[in-house]
């Protein structure tokens, strides 16, 4: 698994952070915005924006005096594809167990069917 990958689940972990990540799917936020809409202080909302940022899942950029946030597409894709490869090798697995005859059905005799008019 690559480093951004687990830092973006690890980041991913906490509630907080899970939140802002959240919110910022709905577009570009302020710091100010987002401390708004949490339980925490402003700066507790800049450290787990830190954290996300590392992680390479948010980005930010200055609009004047603001700072805003965003998701990170690319941080958003790696996950999304670890996600998705987790999916699908899951489906396949599932898939492969449903067309094995199961044990019961090997071992039982065959029955046959009386013909009754």
């Amino acid at each position: 698994m690559d480093a951004y990958l687990q830092a973006g689940l690890d980041a991913l972990g906490d509630a907080t952070r899970m939140a802002i990540f959240q919110k910022l799917a709905g577009g570009p936020i302020a710091v100010n915005e987002l401390a708004r809409t949490l339980p925490v202080t402003r700066p507790a909302v800049s450290q787990h924006l830190k954290v996300l940022k590392d992680a390479g899942l948010v980005m930010d950029s200055r609009s004047g005096t603001r700072r805003l946030y965003r998701l990170n597409p690319e941080g958003v894709a790696r996950l999304r594809a670890h996600f998705d490869q987790m999916w699908t090798r899951a489906l396949s697995s599932f898939k492969q167990a449903a067309e094995q005859p199961s044990r019961r059905d090997q071992h039982a005799p065959q029955r046959r069917r009386s013909r009754r008019p």
